[in-house]
């Protein structure tokens, strides 16, 4: 009766776990005549019948016990797995900002240097516009003052003529055949 009471608890206790856990398989809860021959009164079981069901039902349970470990195992190297691979992942996300990080830096250093180099051939344009209107400038002051000139001059000639009566030497081509 003692060795009867022992292999209940024990069926009570993976039962319990089965319950709490689910991680043993369904095949432990699906088998409620075996349960209720092992729970049952004593006049059920007779003779060597009854150890050889309470044997094949321990078996059955260790097997069960046995598959839980398995997949329990299974479950923690996939899980490893997955933490693995995700830090891998992390990693190449990291590498690839760095990367990233490097690029855009680089892309805004040679932007810079392409405004400064645009700013520095703008300067030049309008020191060479502001030297061609200086030029132009100087220019005009030129033609405007030996207009100046030429023009006092024709006016001196004139008032010459006028003091002295006589008249021009060099006239008009067209109208040198025409004299008053």
């Amino acid at each position: 009766m003692g060795e009867r009471h022992s292999t209940l608890s024990k069926l009570e206790n993976v039962r319990e776990a089965a319950d709490e856990n689910e991680v043993l398989s369904p095949t432990v809860l699906k088998r409620p005549k075996e349960f209720k021959a092992l729970m049952g009164n004593s006049s059920s079981e007779k003779g060597m019948g009854g150890s050889a069901d309470r044997d094949a039902l321990l078996a059955q349970v260790e097997n069960d016990k046995r598959i839980s470990l398995i997949r329990a195992w299974s479950a923690g190297e996939k899980t490893k797995a997955d933490n693995k691979a995700q830090r891998k992942m992390s990693s190449i996300l990291s590498w690839e900002n760095t990367k990233m990080a490097t690029i855009e830096a680089e892309i805004k250093k040679n932007e810079e240097r392409l405004e400064k180099k645009k700013a520095d051939s703008e300067e030049k344009a309008k020191n060479k516009i502001a030297m061609i209107h200086k030029e132009a400038e100087e220019r005009r002051a030129m033609v405007e003052s030996k207009h100046g000139e030429e023009l006092l001059r024709a006016e001196e000639a004139v008032a010459k003529y006028h003091s002295t009566g006589h008249t021009p030497k060099k006239g008009a081509g067209c109208f040198s055949s025409f004299s008053p």
